[in-house]
């Protein structure tokens, strides 16, 4: 059994009810009883499951971007924590994040490998890498306004997990807007939410609004793999998506 416990419960939950916020608060990430259902694959060190190499990995890049500009400060320390208590973590949960977290921003601590083994975890699940970029993103701009060096760190594993510079560039323009805002209310906002120049055509739009929905809704993404606890998050991902492209249409005239 993993040391993140056992969510299958509320996976069933999820599938059952299609409404499964209650059921995420509390839910403990870790191997589904059902290998499908966890995503379950094979990596250098053996069995494990995609939501289990997502957590691991999520937690130990975020104390390793901390670290990249020399030293962890007290802002960045808050700021992961927060971001644990924002996904709903268990006590259990926190501590084993904790501890990745000290893994990544101690010396010699093998960022490629952790990247690589990620990276195979998730196979072709484009969107899990996405939400990962996504994740440690947030954590940077809540911790140090993201530094030049963890935004280079950053941009340097958008790229080994298949993100652009464009891609990368609007995530970065999408979280900084609503940090500021709270919520996407300019149009350069609302297209860089949706991954899009502003020249795009109405059928372009509805075309990226579509692939952003697929992409980010959180059903495919716990279906794919993306601990449970981390739902919430994708939901409120696919709400700005949402806001963003109303936003657009209502400026554009579209019906």
């Amino acid at each position: 059994m993993s040391w993140t416990g056992v969510f299958f419960g509320a996976l069933i939950g999820l599938l059952l009810t299609r409404s499964a916020w209650g059921a995420v608060v509390g839910a403990v990430i870790g191997y589904m009883l059902d290998p499908r259902a966890a995503g379950k694959v094979a990596t250098p060190n053996g069995s494990t499951s995609i939501s289990s190499e997502f957590f691991r990995t999520t937690f130990e890049i975020m104390g390793y971007v901390a670290k990249s500009d020399g030293r962890v400060s007290e802002a960045e320390i808050d700021a992961a924590r927060r971001l644990m208590l924002e996904l709903n973590l268990g006590a259990a949960d926190i501590n084993a994040a904790i501890a990745c977290f000290r893994t990544g921003k101690a010396a010699g601590y093998d960022a490629e490998l952790s990247i690589e083994r990620l990276r195979e975890s998730c196979g072709l699940r484009y969107d899990l890498l996405h939400a990962f970029v996504d994740l440690q993103l947030r954590a940077a701009l809540a911790g140090n306004g993201l530094s030049a060096p963890a935004r280079g760190v950053l941009a340097g594993i958008a790229g080994r997990l298949g993100l652009s510079a464009l891609e990368f560039e609007n995530m970065e323009a999408s979280l900084r807007g609503r940090q500021t805002r709270g919520k996407s209310d300019s149009l350069a906002e609302c297209y860089a939410e949706l991954e899009v120049d502003a020249n795009i055509s109405d059928a372009e739009l509805i075309k990226a609004y579509r692939r952003q929905m697929s992409r980010h809704h959180p059903d495919k993404l716990v279906a794919n793999g993306l601990p449970e606890s981390m739902a919430q998050m994708a939901k409120e991902k696919t709400q700005r998506i949402q806001e963003a492209y109303e936003g657009i249409r209502l400026a554009r005239g579209m019906r």
